[in-house]
């Protein structure tokens, strides 16, 4: 065999270990997160199948009469769950969508043929950019630019200012990957404002805007009252099975159904979730305040617990969390944080942290944190007792960094 093609042999061998390695590590963390007897948040995308439709079995009947046909290609249970969305929202209409890219997509290729300019002004940590492989450019000839490149939402100066013309301004509330950031009341209604300047559409990547209210200190219908249209998810905040909604007026919410149907997205059968995502607004929804209010209760205890464990360098990411979601930082690499958290989680029964990813920064690595209906349950004092077990679990496969 020649050097070059040992080398790639080798490189091919390197990979499968390190997928294999991954794969065995979902599998210890999906075992976890069933079997654990306490954690800060539950993910209903892991637990099983027969649970999920034992669910929809019991509150079903409480949001949608069940002796009613199913849905065919989108009326029905589908048409009463957009009718509730675009009440929600404020909105004139709302349609049901498979997934948010294609919501987004089908969105943003609407504008463009209204306004004329087919460049989408975006963050460049916006789901679109990071996670749906060009997906705007490849399918809907969208082009994207960005106003800024710092880990927080644009300010209304750099729209103000951006040095080409938009056609649209999309705004991710709240923004992911920099740690769950909004902006304020003040600072997004300057945003948009800003884009309204420049004769420009706003739309809203609202895929977790259902827990964004009590940071911005508004209703739902009054954040969605600031934008053209608006995308919704129920499943990520709401636990639904899948699905999403956009928002808007009807004229836009007529052609994206027709965009729907050439995108692959009319399907004959859409009853289990449309059903999830009713059950999602009758129960999830009012209990999101009650979350965000906890998660800022659990950072505030994670941040104390970490510093009298003697963890000489962590973050809590925002320091005030502006949803029940957020960042937490520590000076370690990430294998070494994800075998404690697993064995945590395997030997004690308490869940603290589950995933978690190398930074960039050499020697850290990131998690986020999700606070709901179990996480209610925590005291400051029981999550300092976690992060005490946990840290100790760290100090033990070597100590602390210096």
């Amino acid at each position: 065999m020649s050097g070059s093609s040992s080398e790639n042999q080798q490189h091919k061998d390197a990979r499968h270990e390190v997928a294999q390695d991954k794969d065995a590590i979902r599998t210890r963390r999906i075992a976890a997160q069933r079997s654990v007897r306490r954690c800060l948040g539950h993910n209903g995308m892991h637990v099983p199948m027969r649970e999920r439709l034992a669910a929809l079995l019991e509150h079903g009947p409480l949001v949608h009469d069940l002796d009613e046909p199913p849905d065919l290609y989108g009326d029905r249970i589908v048409q009463a769950l957009e009718e509730r969305v675009a009440g929600l929202l404020g909105k004139e209409a709302a349609v049901f969508f498979p997934t948010g890219t294609m919501a987004q997509q089908v969105a943003l290729r609407c504008w463009a043929g209204r306004t004329g300019n087919a460049t989408v002004a975006l963050h460049p940590l916006a789901h679109p950019e990071v996670h749906e492989e060009g997906a705007f450019g490849a399918l809907s000839g969208l082009r994207t630019v960005h106003p800024t490149r710092e880990p927080r939402q644009p300010t209304a100066d750099e729209v103000r200012e951006f040095g080409e013309p938009f056609g649209a301004l999309m705004l991710e509330l709240p923004l992911r990957e920099p740690g769950f950031l909004l902006p304020t009341w003040d600072e997004l209604t300057a945003v948009v404002a800003a884009a309204r300047e420049r004769e420009a559409v706003v739309h809203f990547d609202g895929a977790r805007l259902w827990e964004s209210v009590p940071h911005l200190g508004h209703s739902l219908d009054e954040v969605a009252d600031l934008a053209d249209s608006v995308y919704v998810s129920f499943y990520k905040s709401l636990g639904g099975l899948g699905g999403a909604a956009l928002a808007g007026p009807r004229t836009l919410t007529d052609e994206a159904r027709s965009w729907r149907h050439r995108y692959g997205g009319q399907i004959a059968h859409q009853f289990p979730t449309a059903l999830s995502a009713l059950i999602g607004l009758d129960r999830e929804l009012p209990r999101l305040p009650s979350y965000v209010a906890h998660a800022r209760v659990v950072a505030a205890a994670l941040k104390e617990g970490l510093a009298a464990a003697g963890v000489p360098w962590a973050r809590v990411h925002p320091g005030v969390p502006h949803t029940h979601q957020f960042q937490v930082w520590l000076p370690y690499e990430a294998e070494v944080l994800q075998e404690a958290s697993l064995r945590q989680a395997e030997e004690t029964g308490t869940g603290l942290f589950w995933n978690w990813t190398a930074s960039g920064t050499p020697g850290t690595a990131c998690t986020e944190v999700t606070v709901n209906a179990p996480g209610l349950e925590w005291t400051p004092d029981d999550v300092k007792e976690a992060v005490s077990e946990f840290a100790g679990r760290i100090s033990s496969r070597g100590g602390f960094p210096g």
